[in-house]
């Protein structure tokens, strides 16, 4: 539901979302330490001066550390990526005022590859994940990826499926081309035949006047 809400804007009508891929979640709570400590901070010291002044002080903080907290959750929680079942759409959000999305649809994907550099990263599984784009040959990656290599795997099988599908709706498309020739050819030989028949009864016609 809360992914819907975020991400349903970046979605079109006929297309399924398949799954959201965001950094790993220390990132996050790393982003929410500081404003989180603020927050409790404010309330401790409130709790030890309960004055008038110290009230309407740690209101305005506590909206101050609000904001900022709700500011470094949207920049971890709305830096993904949304696989669906035509392609990937990374978003990238810089600010209140100032986002990005780029679509790269799986017949646009020459390769999918991942890597895992470090005993951090080793330990707690995270790693890149990049995508190379057939039409400019750019790479386009997303850092600290947890469990990389199913990531990976979810893109491949997405991949495999859409281009299937395509071939799948090309040749039906070919079959139906085909079909109209055959029938337009058909009805092209049944029109001269018509012709060829009009032209030896109004002959006969001509030879019995």
């Amino acid at each position: 539901m809360l992914r819907n809400f975020f991400f349903g804007r970046h979605i079109d009508e006929d297309e399924e979302l398949i799954a959201v891929i965001h950094k790993h979640w220390l990132l996050g709570a790393k982003a929410l330490f500081w404003p989180t400590l603020s927050i409790l901070l404010t309330v401790f010291v409130l709790s030890q001066l309960p004055t008038k002044l110290m009230f309407y002080l740690a209101a305005l903080w506590t909206m101050i550390s609000l904001v900022w907290w709700i500011r470094n959750f949207f920049d971890y929680y709305l830096d993904a990526w949304l696989i669906t079942d035509s392609g990937i759409i990374d978003i990238e959000w810089f600010g209140w005022f100032h986002r990005r999305s780029t679509r790269i649809l799986f017949s646009d994907i020459e390769g999918v590859s991942y890597e895992i550099s470090g005993i951090g990263a080793t330990l707690l599984r995270y790693g890149t994940v990049s995508i190379e784009r057939i039409s400019s040959g750019e790479e386009v990656e997303l850092e600290y990826v947890p469990h990389p290599r199913e990531v990976e795997g979810i893109i491949l099988d997405q991949m495999e499926e859409y281009l299937n599908q395509k071939n799948l709706k090309d040749s039906k498309h070919v079959q139906e081309i085909l079909a109209n020739l055959v029938s337009n050819q058909l009805q092209l030989e049944d029109m001269e035949e018509n012709g060829e028949g009009e032209e030896e009864e109004e002959e006969e016609y001509s030879s019995y006047q």
